[in-house]
């Protein structure tokens, strides 16, 4: 007997994902007022209704984008953790540094991660998933390392740094400034 073939349709939470992937190169590229929602939708082989069907607003697809990047920071500090060549605060959060350091060698989650933080200032919806996204990695990297307040507010402020130095590609200018800035810093 022979079984017919039938063509798979694809779900709407399968589309949604494809949207939300296109998305965030799309945000990377050009941010979050830069970025048109047709432009996602031609990206993704969609219309863009249909990008409307599956996200209410643009401003609800760049939160989703936020939210889904803040995901896949929390994964990769998950893997961190879990390689920490022992279990003192130091070792998980230098651990935890290196994965994300990792991470960020994907420049669309980098940019995607700034522009986010700069829409924050003048966009509540996109303020709010910046908070919410960061109390989560807060509480997991203080809940995972065991580590003290100053701790943890270094590991952010270096990641911080990180975010600067890379987007500046700061390993290529040989000066003082930059010396004094990446001293200690790890890129991949």
């Amino acid at each position: 007997m022979q079984t017919e073939r039938r063509r798979q349709l694809s779900t709407a939470e399968e589309r949604r994902d494809t949207v939300l992937r296109t998305a965030i190169g799309a945000f990377a590229s050009r941010g979050y007022y830069g970025t048109t929602t047709s432009e996602v939708a031609r990206a993704a082989g969609i219309s863009q209704a249909y990008v409307y069907r599956l996200f209410p607003s643009k401003e609800a697809l760049f939160v989703a984008v936020v939210e889904h990047c803040f995901v896949r920071v929390r994964e990769s500090l998950e893997v961190g953790a879990a390689g920490a060549k022992g279990g003192s605060p130091e070792a998980v959060l230098s651990a935890m540094g290196d994965a994300y350091a990792h991470l960020i060698s994907d420049n669309d989650l980098l940019l995607v991660q700034m522009h986010a933080q700069a829409a924050a200032v003048s966009e509540a919806a996109v303020r709010e998933a910046v908070r919410a996204g960061y109390a989560r990695l807060v509480e997991y990297v203080r809940g995972a390392s065991g580590g003290e307040d100053r701790q943890i507010q270094e590991f952010f402020a270096t990641g911080m740094l990180c975010h600067l130095l890379v987007s500046m590609d700061a390993e290529k200018v040989d000066a003082p400034w930059t010396r004094t800035l990446t001293a200690g810093i790890r890129h991949f």
